[in-house]
């Protein structure tokens, strides 16, 4: 790794990680070695509490890029991750995680950003996750603790594109949609703009043996994605999911947002939808090196302070679809 953080109120800011075999930054509250645990869990002494990475540009490194895992009470702003074989940036295994990620721009990763079993008070906001392969997925699987996710705000951000061959390969995974809940609870999907998909603009499906539950899509503007919106299930139950106020053109299953508004409980077709094979990727060594992003201003003086409890959340009603 490039720097790991096991201690907590740790600010990172104003520098480039690149080029290293495993992760850019990593903040951790376990680690295997010291501890003999291979997972933390949320009501553990050694889940790290405090953090933030502000400025910081990783790119073509061998997993992640920003990575925060067991760990509560943090803000990931200001930042750029490029060229990863995994996500961009990844938050997991943490209830409550209570972060904001904002002001972002991940691009030629195989995903943007990836949450699994991240739940409780996670903001993504007003960031831009194009030309990945995935754009932003949240998730629920039995590989980490605490599981099933939920309660993720994904909301005024651009989500383009992200069908982009020329970005490194993850071994599995979706390849060609904008926003991917799999198997998620609780999540609210919003005010994003969401363009240029082959595969999905937002979908909601189950993964593994999780099945996605009471998850909001609304008030996102889509185009010109092959679906725009998808919802998949085994059995004609809607779960709780819904749809409303998009403007969007197209939809599985057809009337999506007549047949799954918020608040009725109607039988919802069976969709077998299959998103496109992903097709070869590049090493991350070779994926192309970006330009210089934003400076800290007056990185020299600025004063430094911790992140202590819990960071100060967006106000949802404020966030409008970027233009």
């Amino acid at each position: 790794n490039g720097i790991t953080v096991t201690s907590n109120g740790v600010a990172v800011e104003n520098l480039t990680v690149r080029r290293f075999q495993q992760n850019g930054v990593l903040f951790t509250g376990v680690l295997p070695n010291q501890t003999g645990k291979k997972y933390a869990t949320a009501g553990e002494t050694s889940v790290l509490d405090g953090y933030r990475i502000s400025h910081v540009t990783t790119y073509n490194n061998g997993l992640y890029g920003i990575y925060a895992f067991a760990s509560r009470n943090g803000v990931i702003e200001n930042s750029y991750a490029s060229g990863h074989p995994d996500s961009g940036i990844y938050v997991g295994q943490c209830k409550p995680c209570n972060v904001v990620m904002k002001n972002l721009l991940a691009e030629n990763n195989a995903i943007g950003y990836y949450g699994t079993n991240a739940s409780d008070n996670v903001w993504i906001v007003s960031s831009e996750f194009s030309r990945n392969r995935l754009g932003i997925a949240p998730n629920s699987q039995e590989a980490e603790k605490l599981a099933p996710q939920s309660s993720t705000i994904v909301a005024g951000n651009i989500v383009a594109d992200n069908d982009n061959p020329a970005a490194p390969k993850i071994p599995e995974g979706f390849f060609a949609a904008g926003i991917a809940v799999g198997g998620g609870t609780k999540n609210i999907v919003t005010k994003n703009k969401v363009s240029g998909h082959d595969g999905a603009g937002i979908i909601v499906l189950p993964l593994n043996v999780f099945e996605p539950i009471d998850n909001q899509i609304s008030k996102n503007v889509l185009s010109k994605n092959s679906v725009d919106l998808v919802y998949i299930n085994k059995d004609g139950d809607a779960r709780g999911n819904c749809f409303v106020q998009n403007v969007f053109t197209t939809s599985k299953p057809q009337y999506i947002e007549t047949i799954m508004n918020c608040g009725k409980k109607l039988s919802v077709p069976i969709e077998n939808y299959v998103l496109p094979d992903a097709p070869a990727g590049p090493s991350y060594r070779d994926v192309t090196t970006p330009k210089n992003q934003p400076t800290m201003a007056n990185p020299k003086t600025t004063k430094w302070f911790p992140i202590v409890g819990e960071p100060t959340y967006p106000v949802l009603d404020d966030i409008v679809v970027p233009q």
